[in-house]
């Protein structure tokens, strides 16, 4: 293996998993999640020597690569639901740990409704914990465009979870 291999194994090594928890949340679907990290990391591997020449801040470059390629997809995508022949049983049970995972799928299913960059958006935002100029630049976009899009998102997803609070 070449050193420009090894050096690009450790840092997909390390890369990898946060990339995939992102895309995760941008998408919603683990087995997509890995195929976004995965399509980033190519892109990644295909500029390597001059990434690394530049210094250019290499986990940046693979996040905004992995946000363009999920509004790309999200865009082209259609509908891919299936509907089932019969609904599967809710388990009921009142502790804890159900209630947590009916809240994070509630939250889930309310990132879903919001649109790609609006997605993006929180993701970056609040998952990534990245700074308004830093999301305004992996979506190659004005600061003004990540604080009304954000705005937005944020009022949409107050809505379904209110509504899904009163629903309960």
């Amino acid at each position: 293996m070449s050193r420009r291999d090894q050096s690009f194994a450790d840092f997909a090594a390390v890369a990898q998993p946060r990339l995939r928890r992102t895309a995760y949340l941008m998408c919603g679907d683990w087995h997509r999640a890995s195929d976004l990290a995965q399509e980033a990391l190519i892109r990644v591997y295909l500029r390597w020597p001059r990434l690394e020449r530049r210094g250019t801040d290499l986990v940046g470059y693979a996040r905004r690569a992995l946000v363009t390629i999920a509004i790309d997809q999200s865009r082209k995508r259609s509908n891919d639901e299936r509907p089932l022949e019969t609904v599967p049983e809710v388990a009921e049970a009142d502790d804890g740990f159900t209630a947590q995972l009916t809240s994070r799928a509630e939250l889930l299913s309310a990132l879903e409704a919001l649109g790609p960059r609006q997605r993006a958006c929180v993701v970056l935002r609040y998952f990534e914990d990245m700074s308004v100029a830093e999301v305004a630049a992996a979506l190659d976009c004005s600061t003004g465009t990540v604080k009304s899009q954000t705005a937005r998102a944020l009022d949409t997803l107050r809505t379904l979870l209110a509504d899904t609070e009163v629903a309960s």
